[in-house]
């Protein structure tokens, strides 16, 4: 029976973690998407990263999808997709999802807090 920390070492083994500054430049640049994967309560309390789409985890799939009424057409298979999320968790597995689905290019920048006190753009909710 698989736990928790075994999903979480999957993600992680196949998610890119990428360095603040490397995802900071490529948001400046405006050469990747950026995906907030957190609830949307926890988004309202803390803001999120400037021009991020969110999607909640929970939603990924249907959203990732073409196939269903809930596609977002922003995500593309060979759109480079950087997630975040409250601690980096959420945002591996969502990767790991992603890249099962046939998404060539994510990464997981890890928590909000750590975007924001790196300097990372915010904009509250």
């Amino acid at each position: 029976m698989k736990t928790a920390k075994d999903y979480l070492d999957e993600a992680n083994a196949v998610v890119r973690k990428i360095d603040f500054n490397e995802a900071i430049e490529k948001h400046k640049s405006k050469s990747a998407i950026f995906i907030d994967v957190r609830d949307s309560s926890d988004i309202n309390e803390t803001g999120t990263i400037a021009d991020a789409l969110k999607i909640q985890r929970g939603l990924i799939e249907f959203v990732a999808d073409e196939a269903t009424g809930l596609y977002n057409d922003a995500l593309k298979k060979e759109s480079e997709l950087i997630l975040v999320c409250g601690a980096g968790g959420q945002a591996a597995l969502t990767g790991k999802t992603l890249i099962d689905m046939g998404y060539k290019n994510v990464s997981n920048v890890g928590a909000i807090g750590d975007w924001k006190k790196n300097g990372g753009p915010m904009t509250k909710s």
